[in-house]
């Protein structure tokens, strides 16, 4: 028996510690109950008539950085219709006020074959584009199985993810092996799809780099500017557990020459929102949480920000600094080995940069920034804490790293024009 026949195998006779584990992300919050069965295949919307583009794109990043070749796909073939994929409560909500009248979200079901049967014989897409690196098995055999074309864009795998691919060769060919065109984000990555079994595999770069400010809602972005207006703050965003106790940390080192301060904390999982608030009380910090439709007061320390979609609102509000100086903005999950998040998404609204040292999933744009002395690296809470409180201070420093910054953001326009024309063969084939 192949790999990937094993693989099929377990997927069928483990339905009941599936649902388990669907029930457990449903208690958590990381699963919307009125959409759970589009993790069992069973798609909530219509297939619309004529040509149709799937593309699946793991989480928030990689559906951020998808909506801009969405958008020149369109524009490229009118007419087209577009499924886009993702697994988390976060995207969908990104998606939902962002993808255009000719494109739709559903879940991607979990990966047992019947699941992934319904779910293709529902939307029979045309054409398959994979974003990243999140690689399901059966839906990936299933798909090439009914000829269905299927190209991973923007593709990129950790070092650790291709140790762990290459323990199972077989397997990694089997479903590597499976894509008619891999387009890697540099020629690191592209040998290490190569090593793995994909057949043609060419660079066009990352498409992070292209992709369009996050939006702010202007009738939130004036509520909160004006609960701010006159008030330093600064932002800590994408956070995840340990970040938080340093950004609350730093806020009571800065606090002490600057009692009116505010700190913003947006976590990466807004279901943290509860308790995230409940740390910064039981130091003695007031704080109000944006779920529960509380915008900050004069007497607010801290200001959680645990909602879906509004990241764009907080770097806006993070760039419009009182003092003349860029606002100050945290990316989170680097200071606790969690990959860390998209630099470059701050770097958009005029914002003086900081993270952490672990950036190896957007590794790429932390290089950019490092080698255009646009961003502030802090090892330590300690160091976060140093930093904010040396940037305060300079406001001039703070307009400088955001310039530079916002120079890389708009430096590689032509990733995109690359990955189009790399897929112009392949989008020639879909129907009229």
């Amino acid at each position: 028996m192949s790999f990937l026949a094993a693989y099929r195998c377990i997927g069928t006779a483990a339905g009941p510690l599936i649902e388990t584990y669907l029930g457990r992300r449903l208690r958590q919050g990381k699963e919307d109950a009125a959409r759970l069965p589009e993790r069992r295949g069973q798609a909530s919307l219509p297939r619309p008539d004529g040509a149709l583009v799937w593309l699946h794109a793991a989480s928030v990043g990689e559906a951020a950085s998808a909506l801009i070749l969405i958008d020149r796909l369109l524009a490229t073939r009118p007419g087209l219709q577009v499924l886009v994929t993702t697994g988390t409560v976060t995207s969908a909500a990104l998606l939902r006020d962002r993808l255009p009248p000719a494109a739709r979200h559903q879940f991607v079901p979990v990966d047992r074959p019947g699941w992934v049967a319904a779910f293709l014989d529902h939307w029979r897409p045309d054409l398959a584009l994979w974003v990243e690196s999140e690689l399901w098995p059966a839906l990936i055999a299933a798909t090439a199985a009914r000829g269905i074309p299927m190209v991973l864009v923007n593709a990129r795998m950790s070092d650790r993810s291709a140790r762990r691919w290459g323990i199972l060769p077989g397997l990694a060919r089997a479903v590597l092996g499976r894509f008619d065109l891999c387009l890697a984000r540099n020629a690191e990555q592209a040998n290490r799809f190569r090593a793995l079994g994909a057949r043609v595999v060419e660079v066009t770069g990352n498409l992070k780099f292209a992709a369009a400010p996050l939006p702010a809602a202007p009738e939130a972005r004036d509520a909160l500017r004006a609960a701010v207006a006159g008030r330093p703050f600064w932002l800590a965003a994408s956070t995840h557990e340990g970040e938080e106790q340093a950004a609350l940390d730093t806020h009571r080192r800065l606090a002490v020459h600057r009692p009116d301060l505010l700190t913003i904390i947006v976590p990466r999982h807004p279901q943290r929102g509860a308790e995230i608030a409940a740390l910064a009380e039981q130091g003695g910090l007031p704080t109000a949480r944006r779920s529960l439709d509380t915008l900050p007061t004069p007497a607010c320390a801290v200001y959680v920000a645990d909602t879906l979609g509004e990241m764009g609102l907080f770097f806006t509000l993070a760039g419009e600094q009182a003092d003349g100086g860029a606002g100050i903005v945290f990316v989170g999950g680097s200071l606790t080995r969690r990959g860390g998040h998209n630099p470059l998404e701050p770097a958009h609204f005029g914002c003086a940069i900081l993270h952490g040292p672990d950036m190896r999933n957007n590794l790429e744009m932390a290089e950019a920034l490092a080698e255009a002395d646009a961003a502030r690296i802090v090892a330590t809470p300690e160091a976060l804490a140093e930093t904010v409180e040396n940037l305060f201070t300079a406001p001039a420093e703070r307009h400088r790293l955001a310039d530079a910054a916002s120079r890389v953001a708009h430096a590689h326009a032509g990733v995109l024009d690359r990955a189009m024309t790399a897929l112009a063969p392949v989008l020639a084939r879909l129907p009229a």
